[in-house]
Formats: structure tokens, sequence, C-alpha cells
């Protein structure tokens, strides 16, 4: 069925190249060098489609979706021409209908020699691609022989789990690298310092791979330009190298599922432009929600569930008032639920403070967080009444988890009232006990009060006792 996928999007691409190229002016054609290349490169990558058949003209104006080029001008060409062209991108791998790169086989291979004729290739994209076979992770760096490396901008690897080796040597040489994404494969080994010569890279992205150990210190020292940072979901461990300070322009950084230790930095309140941090599932230590947060007014998000932290809340949410998300699960917390945190986090859409050993009451001030769409309370010891209305409630839903807080209650006009989610799960407050004079009016009329009954007994009692001494 995938296979009859690709053939269709094949030959509506052929048909589109084909009403395209009706329309192209008379241009210089592609370089034979270049061309030879790129059929060489997709004759690697799926060996059992006839490129050269499917696509005999010049592929600057006829080719594959995911081929793309581009037109430069010489000094000593005229600036009213068209200009040279050349391959620019490469993309492979069938993504969807509206991205139908040229398909990948199970045996795809990539000889990065193949590239040294396209001098100006910018992007270098694979989507599972490599997915069968083992592959060894391209090594670049003869590149850097032939003067090629100069121009690729963007190398993309997504969802190859065939892919594997380290990346020891093999990219260092690519200078004007900007995006580096590795994602699900099986390539393993350290995070190399040689990362460090990426002066240009603005995104570093290799999470779901099988990387480990330590964190070299020169690693960050050099990436002044990087704004995201993702090494989640892999075997690293060790200290966060201080160098992480060095990185000012960074927005992201997730370093999510991995085996970190020691203190949360506290070089990171020196990124100002931080908006994005998530460091759970790691093994930080036991240090306490970090005080330093509440020096970094830019924080968005930030996440750091599933470390043993320990402490109580701290009182460092009025400068975050811009936080959207907060991910405190399984940290350690006792105490009360700051107050503080309904008055200024009025952006909040997230928060998890769930699987933790937190006291009190809710705090009533959590229904003024008019965006939040998930609040995750299980598993604590909270009390009390639930503070919320039904407005809340219904907004909310099965949003609002409030499961495994046995000592928490909900009105009976609010569980009686149909509003979804798991409030059933949750006890029926008492009503507080009522005096024995208010007991005594429940059936008695209105005009009827204690002090007109208690009146009466008496006078009933002087009766019966005339009664009797007339009877005698």
């Amino acid at each position: 069925m995938a296979g009859f996928t690709h053939t269709v999007a094949l030959l509506s691409l052929l048909t589109t190249t084909a009403f395209i190229s009706s329309f192209v002016v008379s241009q210089p054609p592609l370089d034979p060098a270049e061309q030879e290349s790129v059929y060489r490169i997709l004759e690697s990558v799926n060996s059992g489609i006839p490129w050269r058949s499917l696509f005999p003209d010049d592929l600057c104006s006829s080719s594959p979706h995911g081929v793309v080029c581009d037109y430069f001008s010489d000094a000593a060409e005229s600036s009213d021409g068209p200009g040279t062209p050349h391959v620019t991108e490469l993309s492979f791998g069938y993504v969807s209908d509206y991205s139908p790169n040229p398909p990948c086989d199970f045996n795809s291979t990539l000889d990065p020699s193949l590239l040294v004729p396209l001098s100006h290739l910018r992007k270098l994209f694979f989507y599972k691609c490599f997915t069968q076979t083992q592959v060894p992770f391209p090594d670049f760096s003869p590149l850097s022989s032939q003067n090629r490396s100069a121009s690729l901008e963007e190398l993309v690897f997504v969802e190859n789990p065939g892919l594997v080796g380290s990346l020891d040597g093999k990219i260092s040489n690519l200078r004007s690298l900007r995006r580096l994404v590795l994602t699900g494969s099986g390539v393993s080994g350290g995070i190399s310092d040689g990362f460090g010569e990426l002066v240009n890279l603005e995104q570093l992205t290799v999470s779901r791979n099988k990387f480990k150990g330590e964190i070299l210190m020169a690693t960050f020292q050099n990436l002044k330009k990087l704004r995201v940072l993702d090494l989640s979901d892999n075997g690293l461990e060790g200290k966060v190298p201080e160098s992480i300070g060095n990185l000012t322009e960074v927005l992201k950084i997730d370093l999510s599922y991995n085996g970190f230790s020691g203190r949360i930095p506290e070089i990171l309140k020196g990124l100002k432009s931080l908006e994005f941090l998530d460091l759970s599932y790691n093994s930080f230590g036991n240090f306490g929600v970090p005080l330093f947060l509440a020096e970094m007014p830019s924080l968005r998000e930030v996440y750091l569930s599933g470390n043993y932290l320990g402490g109580q809340i701290p009182e460092i949410w009025g400068n975050l008032g811009g936080i959207k998300g907060i991910g405190l699960s399984g940290v350690g917390l006792v105490g009360d639920i700051p107050k503080s945190m309904g008055v200024h986090l009025r952006n909040l859409c997230y928060l998890g403070l769930d699987n933790n050993r937190l006291e009190g009451v809710v705090p009533e001030e959590f229904e003024d967080l008019e965006f939040v769409s998930e609040m995750n309370l299980v598993k604590n010891n909270l009390s009390g009444r639930l503070p919320f209305s039904a407005a809340f409630l219904s907004k909310l839903g099965g949003k609002l988890k409030l499961e495994g807080n046995s000592d928490l209650c909900i009105d009976e006009a609010l569980r009686s009232a149909k509003i979804s989610g798991r409030l059933g799960q949750l006890k029926v407050c008492r009503q507080p006990d009522l005096p024995q004079t208010a007991l005594l009016n429940v059936n008695s009329c209105p005009s009827l009060h204690a002090s007109s009954l208690m009146a009466i007994i008496p006078i009933g009692l002087l009766l019966l006792c005339v009664c009797l001494f007339l009877a005698s």
C-alpha cells in the first residue's frame, strides 16, 4: 500500500514538473557534474526507481520534489542574466502528500563523497530513510579537503533508527552549519567537543538517540549563536557543564530524560532570553526548587518533574507572570501550595504538582487562573473543601486531576451537578453540626420558637398535678 502511495505521488510530481517546465524560459543548464551527482545520490537512496529515465532533462528545470536549485551570479557575469544554476537543497523520505520527497528503500545508503560536486548545497534532509539495515553515520570530513563544506547550513536526520555509529570527527568541519537535527536514531558515543567548532550553530537537536557519558566542558564554549539546545532522551550523565552559561542567545534548553546529577546549575539565571527549560526526569539532587528561577522573567515554561528536589514550593512567582507551564511532578515537595501562585501566574495553562507530599487546602486563588487548561494535583495530602465554582470545574473537566487526596472533599451541589471529569471520586464535605435548638425547630411552625415551647411545658405539668389532686 505504501509503495502504491509513493508511485501515485511520483506520477503526480512528474505531471506537475512537466507542466511547470513548459513555462520555464531559456536558462543556463545545471553543471553536468552536479546533475550526475544528484542522479547517483537518488540511486543510492532508492535504486528501484529509474530516476534518469523519469527525469532525463535538466534537474533544475524538471526534478523530483525535494531537489531544489537556485541561481547565482558570478562577478564576471552580467547582472541582468538569470545566473548559474546550482543545487541548494536535497530532501529524501516521503513525509506526506504535501511533502512528497523521493521515497527511500530498505537499502538506502549515503556516501558523502557524492556531495563534493554540489558546491552550493545548503540543506540535506533525511526522513525515515535508514530504518532496516544498519548504516554508519556518514563521515562528512572528506568535504573539507574539497572546500565544499562551507555552504552546508542544515543537516537533518529524522526517525532513522538504522543509523548507527558515533559523530566523532565526522561533522566538526561543517563550519557554516546553522541547524543540526538528529532524532530517533541509533547513533551512540559521547557528545563530542567537536560541536564546539560549529560556531554558527543556531539549533542543536540530538534527541532520542543513544548518546551517553558526560558532556565535556568545552562543548558549549563557543556556541554563542545557539538558540535551541535539545539533548533529551539519551543516556547522558554527570553534571551539566558550566559552559552552558555561554549560550546567551538560547531560547530553549531541553535536557530531559537523561541521568544528569548534582545541583541544577545557577549559571542558568544568566540566560536572559531563555523561555523554555526542561530538566525533568534526571537525577538532580535534594537542593529544593531553584530560587534563582525568580531571576528569569523571560521563562514561559519550566519543567523539573522526576528529580527529587525536596523542600517546599518557594515564594518566587512575583516576577514570573509570563509562565504558561510548570511541571513539578514527583519532586518530593512538602508543605502548603502558596496562594501567590494563583495571584501572580495569570498566564498559566498547565500546572503539574502531582505525586508529592503537599498538604493544606487548594488555594481558592487558583480559580483566577483564567487560561489554565490542565491542573494535576494527584497523590498528595491535600485536605478541605475544593474551592472552585461549577463554571471553573466545567472548563477544566477531566483535566482537573485530584485523585489520591483522601481528605479533600467537594460540596454536594457540585458533585450532583453534571460536570465532566473525575469529581465523583471525591467525598462529599460533611455539613457542620447544627445546634440542638435548631433541630427542635425542624418540624415546628415558623412562629413557634424554642422559648415558647419551654414556656408551655411547665403549665402542662401544673394542670396535670391539679387534676390528680382533685381526683384523690
